[in-house]
């Protein structure tokens, strides 16, 4: 029974051909270098790849690749094609180059971030110090004195110790 399910494999295959043989109308071999690439149930993947790149450079790149590389190679030209068909005139070139303009903006973004946050920590520091050196008695030459220089909060001194957080 094995036997029979073998020998009627290869003219299953044959009789079902691939999406790139139906299209083409052509009689699909058991080593058909597109059927495990494109199924026959997804004629649409073929359509685009054969109207972009033309069925003869398909298979020729195809055959020249080792077969663990081929089906990111068809993924790619599956996807090539897509965006060919989307923007014909910059292709993959335009979606790169917009993803490219993305990138630039976040990066300006984390700068400009980075550089506000630095600005907070360092007026952040600034009030420690203020506060830590300003408030409190100080021990000078073994005597308890209290700080001339003591910054307190009054109605009448004016608030430039207080910048703000934010630039």
């Amino acid at each position: 029974m094995s036997d029979m399910s073998a020998k009627s494999k290869p003219e299953t295959w044959s009789t079902s051909p691939c999406a790139g043989c139906k299209i083409q109308r052509k009689k699909c071999s058991q080593n058909c270098v597109l059927a495990p690439y494109f199924p026959q149930g997804k004629p649409h993947k073929f359509l685009l790849v054969h109207k972009v790149f033309g069925n003869g450079h398909v298979v020729k790149l195809l055959q020249d690749l080792p077969a663990e590389q081929r089906g990111d190679a068809v993924s790619s030209m599956v996807y090539e094609a897509s965006q060919r068909f989307r923007d014909p005139v910059h292709g993959c070139a335009g979606v790169i180059n917009d993803l490219q303009n993305k990138v630039a903006e976040l990066q300006s973004q984390l700068a400009s971030t980075q550089t506000q946050l630095a600005n907070i920590s360092m007026h952040h520091a600034n009030l420690l110090t203020i506060f830590n050196e300003g408030s409190g008695p100080h021990f000078y030459n073994g005597s308890l004195q209290e700080n001339e220089d003591t910054h307190t909060l009054d109605d009448d001194e004016p608030m430039e110790l207080w910048e703000p957080l934010w630039t």
